[in-house]
Parts: structure tokens; sequence; C-alpha cells
């Protein structure tokens, strides 16, 4: 028994060792203060050079109500602790209020600074994005739009099928798009189908049940039409402050779409991943981006028609906002080489 103990207290010390302190970026200021258009990414950059390892260093305060929350005005400091490994800690806590007179009523005049560019991912953090196949093909669909319309916009009205009257009354419609599949190496195999894509149309409430029942359009991104589905309007709210991190699990995944439909892929674009919520992806994970490499004929070999496999290249880094069961969406951080589909996805290096 007590080798056992010996030996488990061994592997706790190795495991231990084996993570190392992240390292600070060589410009790295020992005070900084946050301002307006700051992101939590940004600041990790000053200090880091893998902002993915801000938990790491980051000391929150327990005594705080949302400790990992950083505010314009708040000044971060950097320090060591015993063993020397660095450790950020907020040290002014400059939170604004202003008085109303004559009444006692005290306004915020900032908020947490975001994770990263909110302007780039807002309109895509609470809207349907991807559907499993089983979802799409259960869900309501539109018959066609009412009074002799072809395609329907904000106050039109839609005929839907499969309403059940015991579901909620308010819904977003949405468009069946690309075929999302596990990319493979192997030519040969049967792609995994992972899901739909959910282009987003409008929000509806409905007006009448039935078979068809009457859905009276709220509003619209694009025009509904025959053939559009619906999904009830989620009531949780997607929390716009999450705090970069390493992956929980091993994650070997590509690139299998980009939301604008580009080919060559840069900062602040966004793109899906063939792994989700099934690989214990979450929202926050930081994976790193890897051009795979080509086969090339070898001409200097001697062997005739030899060819190599060139090494795959670190492209960039990309950061999840969204998951899903077996898809996530994921922000391009940065990208020091183009990226392209069906690019390699991988746990970025413990730096």
């Amino acid at each position: 028994m007590l080798a056992r103990k010996i030996l488990v207290l061994l592997l706790l010390c190795f495991t231990t060792i084996a993570v190392a302190a992240p390292t600070l970026n060589p410009s790295h200021p020992d005070r900084y203060i946050v301002v307006e258009g700051d992101t939590l990414w940004d600041i990790a950059s000053r200090f880091l050079k893998s902002p993915w390892r801000w938990p790491d260093v980051w000391h929150a305060n327990p005594q705080v109500k949302n400790p990992h929350l950083i505010y314009p005005g708040d000044e971060l400091t950097l320090t060591y602790d015993v063993n020397g490994n660095p450790v950020i800690t907020r040290t002014k806590n400059a939170h604004p209020t202003v008085k109303l007179s004559p009444g006692l009523r005290r306004t915020r005049l900032d908020r947490a600074i975001p994770t990263i560019p909110l302007d780039a991912i807002q309109q895509f953090l609470s809207k349907p994005l991807a559907v499993g196949e089983k979802e799409l093909f259960e869900a309501p669909y539109v018959v066609q739009p009412a009074d002799e319309h072809v395609v329907a916009g904000a106050g039109d009205r839609l005929y839907v099928r499969k309403l059940k009257e015991e579901g909620k009354a308010n819904y977003s419609i949405f468009r069946p798009g690309e075929v999302y599949k596990k990319f493979s190496l192997d030519d040969d195999a049967e792609p995994e189908i992972l899901g739909y894509e959910a282009l987003y149309v409008g929000e509806g409430t409905v007006a009448a049940f039935g078979d068809p029942s009457t859905i009276l359009i709220t509003s619209t991104q694009r025009e509904s039409q025959t053939g559009d589905r619906l999904l009830p309007l989620a009531d949780d709210d997607v929390s716009e402050n999450f705090m970069p991190h390493a992956p929980r699990a091993d994650i070997d995944a590509a690139i299998i779409a980009v939301v604008d439909g580009v080919v060559q892929i840069g900062q602040h674009q966004l793109v899906v991943i063939d792994s989700g919520s099934r690989e214990k992806l979450d929202v926050g994970a930081v994976l790193a981006v890897y051009t795979r490499g080509q086969k090339v004929f070898d001409n200097v070999s001697e062997e005739r028609g030899d060819t190599v496999l060139l090494p795959d290249e670190r492209a960039g880094t990309v950061m999840v906002f969204r998951v899903f069961e077996k898809v996530s969406f994921a922000l391009v951080m940065d990208a020091t080489n183009p990226i392209h589909l069906y690019d390699a996805v991988r746990n970025p290096p413990e730096l």
C-alpha cells in the first residue's frame, strides 16, 4: 500500500513538471491599463507568446462577482510566484459610475471587454448555424408563402407544415445549405455526414395553428421561400465573454467550410471545423492551423518515380466560438500564411 501511494505521488509530480509555465512575449509590459476597444486576446498577446495560455497566468480575484471579466480602466500587473512563474493580477478596478440628480440612480459607463472582436461574430452568436440530419428532416417546413407570393419578407405570412400546437410560439427560419462532411485523407472512404449548414433567413411568430399553420414573419435577413425550415427560438443567451484555452482533449480535425465562401482564408474570417462537443471541443478552445504537406516527386533520388511527403506548415490560429455536436465554428485569430479548405486543425504547441 505504501509503495502504491509513493507511485501515485511521483506520477503527480511528473504531471506537474510536464506542464511548463507559459513563455512571456519578449516585449511584454510590466503594467498595462485596459482601454476601450481592447479584447482579451489583444491583452493576452501583449504578455504571452501563446495568448490561449492566459488562464495559466491570470490570477482571478474570487471575491469579484465574475473574476474573469476585465474592464476599461483596470490596471493589470505582471508579477512572479515563488517558483518564478508569471502571474498577472488586477491591481486597480476603475469601473466608473455616474450619479444622476435628483435621483439616486447609478449607470455603468463601461462594459467588460470581449474575448475576441465581437463585430466579426455578433450575428452568429444566437442564430442557428448547423443542424443534424434528423433535426433537419423532422423540422417544420414552409409549404409556400401566403397571398400568392413567390418569396416573403417581414410582415408577410408563411404556410408551414409539421408545426406542433404544443410547441413554442416564436421560431427561427433557416434554409438548408451545404452538407458538412468529415474530412478524410482516404479518397475511397465514404465520408461521415456531420450535419447541414443552416442559412439564417429570419424570425416569425405563430399566427394560427393547423395543417398547415400560419407564421407571421417578424424580421428577415433574406427572403423566405418554399422549403425553408423552422426551429424554436433558443431561450438561452450565448456568452460573449469566455476564456481562451487549449483544447481539453487531443484534436485532429480539418477546416471543412468557410462562412463567406472564400477560397483563401485570412484573419477574422469564420471557418467550420469537422469536430464538436463529441470530440470535447468547447467555446474558447484555441487550435493551431497547419497547411497540409504535399506529396512531390524527388527528382534527385536514384529511385525512379520516388516521392516524398512534405511536412505540414503552421499557417495560423483559430478560436472556437460556437459548438455543435459534430461541428464547430471558429474565428481566425491570426494567419501567418494563407489558410485553405481542408487544412489541418490541431492542438496548439504549449509555449
